[in-house]
């Protein structure tokens, strides 16, 4: 699942996935607010067991941002599970720390480039994919 503002970068996202041949199926809210929302109606519906594998996460959305999403994402016992890569423009150290102190698994700086970018999602996507055992 993705949470992001920008339907550009969702875009390129999903068009890295593809181009790294990674199995993956993606989807996306536009903020905090919405991605919370989603979660927590999969949990009332399904007992946990469609929640997403993996979370990305912007940190610059409206209403409620990447950061206040994760706090409270962390907070419920069900949806805390969830591994959440916060993959944001900002690189500040305050930023950094703070996602991690809320529990990110990791903080990846957005690139500038396609190849980049697409360099990037294939690494994370089979590390995501191959590497790590995730609770079900």
């Amino acid at each position: 699942m993705i949470g992001d503002d920008d339907i550009d970068d969702i875009q390129l996202t999903k068009d890295c996935f593809n181009e790294n041949k990674l199995p993956v199926h993606v989807y996306d809210v536009g903020d905090g607010q919405i991605l919370m929302d989603h979660l927590k109606k999969m949990t009332s519906v399904s007992n946990s067991t469609n929640l997403p594998q993996l979370i990305i996460l912007d940190l610059n959305m409206p209403r409620k941002n990447g950061l206040e999403a994760l706090e409270e994402l962390k907070r419920d016992g069900t949806l805390r599970k969830i591994p959440v890569v916060i993959f944001s423009t900002s690189d500040t150290l305050r930023d950094v720390e703070r996602a991690y102190e809320l529990g990110a698994s990791c903080f990846v700086s957005k690139p500038n480039s396609f190849d980049e970018w697409c360099d990037k999602m294939g690494k994370l996507g089979r590390f995501w994919i191959e590497c790590v055992r995730v609770s079900g």
